[in-house]
């Protein structure tokens, strides 16, 4: 089963926040995810971001592929190394 680290969106309609989630990455942007490890805001300023670095690190190293938006995150969060230029 291939495994994503992904946001899915929640929140009212035109104010969307995100869920940081695992999940399979067959399965749709909004169903059922296999474990939330934080959530994103971006509509405030500052942005919010809470991520739970232990289980981000864990389910990297068991071989879960982040997204594009998520990397940057986790880079944000401190999890993921800065990117050098």
């Amino acid at each position: 089963m291939a495994v994503r680290i992904r946001l899915t969106r929640v929140g009212a309609t035109k104010q969307p926040t995100y869920r940081v989630v695992v999940a399979d990455a067959r399965a749709a942007r909004d169903s059922r995810a296999i474990e939330t490890i934080g959530h994103y805001n971006p509509r405030t300023e500052p942005i919010e971001l809470s991520i739970d670095a232990d289980k981000a690190k864990a389910w990297l190293a068991k071989g879960a592929q982040p997204s594009d938006t998520v990397v940057r995150l986790l880079r944000t969060a401190g999890v993921l190394p800065a990117e050098k230029k």
